[in-house]
């Protein structure tokens, strides 16, 4: 299903490449924008996980440098049976993590320093599990593709906002011009629509697959909510691009309306985390699934 849906991203992304390229220059324009979306599309499949850890900041860091990182996430793959993936640190007090690549084979878990600053080792194993969750579930292929498309289409935005279209001196010139400032002012609220289209669904599934994993479901309900009041007093810029990735949602005002929130609101995921714990018995049994 998850491949079906990248599939429709990509076709998505190519659609509209085309239609901006039509409105921008005729059937050359619509050649020269089909061309760059192969390639965007090329790119977003085979290195947006690079290019989503390019845009966050984050380095890669050793076992000796964040032991206890590896120590929970080496214990919860070898439990999974899942690969090791690749550990990354960014530099900033902005409490939060994600996971990225294309899949479990190819993933990265990326955390910052202010999110070891704040969660104690239950916390952060169940920070983890949730991240872990994405890999298995194999959700981090879309996510971490849309989080390159959604860039992609701001981008488009901002050139079409920038140039305009068409000729300057006719009927013709004016409506093409027109219809860029449009597609200018509509495009970032598609990438917004493909965001919330993955991001709410998944985090749910996460927080049900990492609790699956971890046996930690209220570790993970009070950090969650550790994270939003660190979000809240360390306001920074974060891309709206990849704001969806992240266990927590970084931008500030993302309460403006739940409606175009990229992530489901704390309050109700914690409600849910308390749910599966009420449910977990002894140390074989199963949470049941509440998406």
């Amino acid at each position: 299903m998850n491949y079906f849906k990248t599939f429709l991203l990509m076709f998505g992304l190519l659609a509209l490449m085309m239609a901006v390229g039509q409105i921008w220059g005729g059937n050359q324009g619509m050649i020269t924008f089909f061309i760059f979306g192969l390639a965007t599309n090329f790119i977003s499949y085979w290195f947006s996980d690079k290019i989503v850890l390019m845009m966050s900041g984050a380095k890669p860091v050793t076992e000796s440098e964040l032991p206890l990182v590896y120590k929970i996430v080496r214990r919860l793959t070898q439990e999974q049976n899942l690969p090791m993936p690749k550990i990354y640190l960014m530099q900033t007090q902005l409490p939060n993590a994600f996971a990225t690549g294309r899949n479990p084979e190819h993933a990265a878990v990326a955390v910052t320093a202010g999110i070891l600053n704040i969660l104690d080792e239950k916390e952060l194993t169940g920070v983890l599990g949730h991240e872990l969750g994405h890999v298995k579930n194999r959700d981090i292929l879309i996510s971490t593709i849309a989080a390159a498309i959604a860039g992609a289409i701001m981008m488009v935005s901002r050139m079409a906002l920038f140039f305009g279209g068409g000729s300057r001196d006719d009927r013709e010139g004016r409506s093409n011009a027109a219809l860029m400032l449009v597609v200018a002012i509509l495009a970032p609220f598609a990438a917004m629509i493909i965001q919330m289209a993955i991001s709410r669904s998944r985090e749910y599934a996460a927080d049900v697959t990492g609790s699956q994993m971890t046996r930690l479901p209220l570790s993970l309900a009070s950090a969650l909510k550790k994270l939003q009041a660190g979000v809240r007093s360390h306001p920074q810029s974060a891309s709206p691009a990849t704001a969806h990735l992240y266990i927590v949602s970084p931008l500030s005002g993302e309460s403006f309306l739940t409606l175009f929130s990229t992530h489901p609101p704390i309050p109700k995921r914690v409600q849910r985390l308390e749910e599966i714990a009420s449910q977990m018995g002894g140390p074989g049994s199963t949470p049941k699934i509440v998406y």
